[in-house]
């Protein structure tokens, strides 16, 4: 596919402005949510792992549909792939209100998670075409602005409606989130993609190039789902009010480093943001396993959203410049395919050993997932160092 706004310099084209704003309205009707509906399940009767599956069921069924969401993004109409998820995802939001069994809110849970799936995967494939690939990370970095807004806002307002005027308000907000991210989405032109046709070459629908980058986003988002799980829970255990605070000081962190870190990416290089990222997370986590006040929660949140902020839009630029063009509808559901995955698994263990181990203590054994992450990109800078070794020494002997 050709697409003129690929072509130069030009970063804020109307159709990326465009495709980062709808993307917000999706974002904050998600972090709406996110806080609210483990307590919505307590609420109707659930216990901790109840709440953990709320979080867990919706990623796991994003991952099993990401792939083919993937597939379908280069080979199909991107902007019919995109109504379909955003269609699925709003009738669940809309459902809510009439579910009063634990086990239909998540089946309705796992559902919006194909919406969800379909949804964010046709959005970061599209906007990687509007970004000039000199300015990639700078441009992932924005664009990952839209989601950092709907993260800051979200679970802070989420909190405050379901307080002030119960779950149906929060409810009726998530669902005229999505109806805005619908209608600006049918102002996105879009060049149509031409169809693949069928024939003896089969085509994967997951991307090997990007399982590198998906592997440490991954370790990243074990720790992340554990957070967006359960953070509500732990201040009722800790005693602090409303950890919204947490959200929207994370939220503020990573818009401050997500443009800064990819600006740094594309000059000097990803080393300088993936390394400094994952010492602030870890830092972060640990900080927030002693947090018992809204001051140390804030402390936390910002070294926590300042290495997120600047990790995950420069692992999402690694991943477009390893494939080509008509493989970055695949490469994209890999990643998120990863990025689901830890979530899900993230929230599930959290929910499974809470029944055990305070939450604080579980924030300190989710740091391992960082030093994981960094033994996996050492190892993965020595093996090319290696490399470009063997390739120098094979040359000087030729």
């Amino acid at each position: 596919m050709n697409n003129p706004n690929s072509v130069g310099s030009s970063l804020w084209t109307k159709d990326f402005i465009l495709t980062s704003l709808s993307n917000l309205f999706l974002f904050f009707s998600f972090h709406l949510l996110t806080p609210i509906l483990p307590i919505y399940i307590v609420e109707m009767g659930g216990d901790k792992f109840a709440a953990g599956m709320v979080v867990g069921i919706f990623t796991i069924s994003a991952l099993v549909i990401r792939p083919f969401a993937g597939s379908a993004l280069d080979m199909f109409d991107r902007k019919k792939v995109l109504y379909l998820g955003l269609f699925i995802f709003i009738l669940t939001v809309i459902s809510y209100e009439w579910m009063y069994i634990v086990s239909f809110i998540l089946f309705a849970r796992m559902i919006q998670g194909i919406g969800w799936g379909v949804a964010t995967t046709t959005y970061a494939t599209m906007v990687s075409d509007y970004i000039p690939s000199s300015r990639r990370a700078e441009g992932m970095g924005y664009f990952g602005l839209s989601i950092n807004i709907g993260m800051a806002l979200g679970p802070l307002i989420g909190i405050w409606l379901m307080v002030e005027y119960g779950f149906t308000m929060v409810f009726i907000i998530a669902a005229v989130s999505i109806l805005l991210s619908i209608l600006l989405s049918h102002y996105i032109l879009y060049p149509q993609m031409p169809i693949k046709k069928s024939g003896s070459e089969k085509v994967s629908i997951i991307e090997k190039n990007a399982l590198l980058p998906a592997i440490l986003v991954m370790m990243m988002t074990l720790a992340h789902g554990g957070i967006l799980s359960s953070l509500t829970l732990f201040g009722k255990e800790t005693g602090i009010s409303n950890v919204g605070w947490f959200f929207l000081a994370s939220a503020l962190s990573m818009m401050v480093s997500r443009p800064t870190a990819g600006k740094i990416a594309d000059k000097i290089g990803q080393n300088y943001v993936l390394v400094p990222g994952a010492l602030a997370l870890g830092l972060g986590l640990l900080i927030l396993s002693y947090s018992s006040n809204v001051f140390v929660l804030v402390i936390a949140a910002i070294f926590y959203g300042a290495g997120y902020g600047g990790i995950q839009p420069t692992l999402q630029a690694w991943v477009i410049t390893r494939v080509s063009p008509d493989r970055r509808g695949a490469a994209t559901a890999t990643y998120f395919s990863a990025f689901d995955l830890g979530i899900g698994v993230g929230a599930l263990w959290v929910g499974f050993f809470a029944k055990w181990l305070s939450y604080a203590i579980i924030f300190k054994i989710s740091i391992l997932f960082i030093v994981l992450f960094g033994l996996i990109y050492s190892f993965y800078l020595l093996h090319e160092k290696q490399k470009q070794m063997s390739d120098h020494q094979t040359k000087y002997e030729i």
